[in-house]
């Protein structure tokens, strides 16, 4: 799959919660190429800041030739991106990363869980998925972006660490409390959450496949600025390292130390 480096243009942007926005971008190439799990850099304007910054596919729409990202604020980067409007200039690069294993849902009761700004890319892999899923996502708050859009998907359960909707806690805990079942999970979210989520997927003999959130530089594989360590071990007892904007962000479970 070829990686595309141009100049969109952005369709709509608009504010979800506190610091979490919503944009559309045109750029009928990447759209075309794009699978749910995949990524995007989006580049800064201002030439002090050099490096990109990755941001999770929310939507793909390719009969409209558009991509949509949900990002929250985290520095001077994004906090630039909130401010563009319609038809301003959006310099980005991708698809990147290998998306989630649809193949591997087929025919299976499948969990789709999201959890802070891990909740976003949750919803093309739903929208893709065309057999039975059980949504978990997990909030800080009653701030639930997102939440109503993946009611159109399929059944959507909550967790909240303040208790403001749904399960007070985290996704697990909305799981258990709900005795939810499953057959596969696909995830997406912090880290004490994936490998909560690693863990309790192992317990219970479920397949698990996770995309990892990391600070990356290049997100194309050459500056191993985003490496996380394997369970792959050479003949001179060597671990080796997975780079997550190439070899993921999506990997299986067992593959990868949380």
């Amino acid at each position: 799959m070829a990686k595309i480096k141009e100049t969109a243009r952005v369709i709509s942007q608009e504010k979800l919660a506190d610091g979490v926005y919503s944009m559309w971008i045109d750029s009928p190439a990447i759209a075309s190429q794009a699978v749910p799990g995949q990524f995007i850099s989006l580049y800064c304007r201002d030439g002090a800041r050099l490096l990109p910054r990755p941001i999770s596919l929310c939507e793909i729409d390719r009969e409209g030739g558009r991509l949509r990202i949900v990002y929250r604020i985290a520095g001077k980067g994004t906090a630039e991106f909130s401010a563009y409007q319609a038809g301003d200039p959006a310099e980005i690069m991708g698809p990147l990363g290998n998306g989630f294993p649809l193949e591997a849902a087929e025919g299976k009761r499948v969990f789709l869980i999201g959890g802070g700004i891990g909740v976003p890319p949750m919803l093309e892999t739903a929208k893709a998925l065309k057999g039975e899923k059980i949504i978990v996502l997990g909030y800080r708050d009653s701030q639930m972006f997102l939440k109503d859009e993946f009611e159109k998907t399929g059944s959507v359960f909550a967790a909240t660490e303040d208790g403001s909707f749904g399960t007070k806690g985290n996704v697990l805990d909305a799981i258990r409390e709900n005795g939810l079942k499953g057959d596969v999970i696909f995830a997406c979210g912090p880290t004490p959450m994936l490998r909560a989520l690693k863990n309790w997927a192992a317990q219970e003999g479920i397949e698990c496949y996770l995309s990892l959130e990391e600070r990356m530089a290049c997100g194309i594989g050459a500056c191993l600025a985003c490496v996380c360590q394997s369970k792959e071990v050479d003949e001179h007892s060597h671990v080796h390292n997975k780079r997550i904007c190439k070899e993921g962000p999506v990997f299986r479970a067992e593959e990868v130390e949380l």
